[in-house]
């Protein structure tokens, strides 16, 4: 077994990327269940497709955004501006970014990228929490 694919005990590899798939995967899916079934429920009752069409295609044009700026970066190229990612998060496509950071590895060490791009989850996850279970009174106040 080569260094590069020795692991610590806490799961590592030597480079430092976590390599816990499986519990990726659940927190990705944990994410997704409220915005899923907020969109689905309002275009179930006829509210709107609007939160459930945004949600997939904005996350597969910001997969493909950040997969683009990976290899920008690579060759050293022009990259596409932060806020033009947090703005297709803001938009719904913030779990295309979120899968797309973890395919490419790409924005994830950097701490003001990921505590602007947490904030726009919490946002998500908050505005549907209130349209559900609060009656939409929370967002009201602003």
């Amino acid at each position: 077994m080569s260094d590069a694919s020795a692991r610590n005990d806490r799961g590592r590899k030597s480079g430092g990327e976590v390599q816990h798939p499986r519990l990726k995967w659940q927190v990705f899916a944990i994410l997704c269940a409220l915005p899923l079934y907020g969109s689905m429920s309002f275009w179930l009752r006829g509210v709107s497709v609007i939160p459930l069409a945004a949600y997939g295609i904005v996350s597969v044009l910001a997969f493909f955004l950040y997969w683009s700026d990976k290899r920008k970066a690579r060759a050293d190229d022009w990259r596409t501006p932060e806020n033009v990612l947090h703005a297709l998060e803001f938009a719904g496509g913030w779990p295309g970014a979120l899968l797309a950071q973890q395919v490419f590895r790409h924005k994830t060490r950097k701490v003001s990228f990921q505590l602007v791009f947490w904030l726009i989850v919490l946002l998500h996850q908050v505005f549907w929490i209130d349209m559900l279970f609060l009656g939409a009174h929370l967002f009201a106040l602003f």
